[in-house]
């Protein structure tokens, strides 16, 4: 009984596969787990062009003539509802730029943005963290890592602007 038992119970990835490739090496641990499981999301600090914020943001007297500008100007805040639109400070630390604040005031590494975005996002947070929502980086077997929310959309404005699909395929003949 024990050997039809072993032969009709699914495998895991590590054993369907004849090969499980490494996983990324630019990946942190996700907080909270999906389903009992662990997996890993892309590392966000190191794609930033203007991190570690503390850098400009160190309680300083900044002495260069519209310096907020020539920083931040190509930024454009289209977030949240239309009567309540978001300001700089919903999701950035006053204190402590280098860091997202929460809801709460628990301050967020900049990696783990997806902790900022379930706040709102809820429901597309519970997608992506059961695979459903956000594109996989690793391949199908072996341990799973996703791109975090930032990866494919702007934090800034993150709605993506409507299009008609696109098809690739010709159409069938009859």
């Amino acid at each position: 009984m024990e050997s039809i038992q072993k032969a009709t119970s699914p495998p895991g990835d590590e054993i369907r596969a004849l090969w499980v490739p490494p996983l990324p090496g630019n990946r942190v641990l996700v907080k909270g787990k999906y389903q009992e499981k662990a997996f890993w999301t892309e590392t966000r600090k190191n794609k930033m062009e203007r991190f570690e914020c503390s850098r400009c943001h160190n309680n300083r007297e900044v002495k260069i003539t519209r310096a907020e500008e020539i920083a931040h100007g190509d930024i454009v805040l289209v977030h949240g509802g239309k009567g309540e639109p978001l300001s700089c400070f919903t999701c950035h630390k006053k204190d402590e730029r280098d860091f997202l604040v929460a809801e709460r005031g628990a301050k967020v590494d900049m990696d783990h943005s997806y902790r900022m975005c379930r706040q709102c996002h809820f429901r597309q947070e519970k997608d992506w963290a059961g695979g459903a929502h956000g594109k996989r980086v690793s391949y199908w077997a072996g341990p799973r890592v996703v791109k975090n929310c930032t990866s494919c959309h702007d934090p800034h404005s993150p709605r993506f602007k409507k299009r008609w699909p696109k098809t690739y395929s010709r159409p069938l003949l009859k």
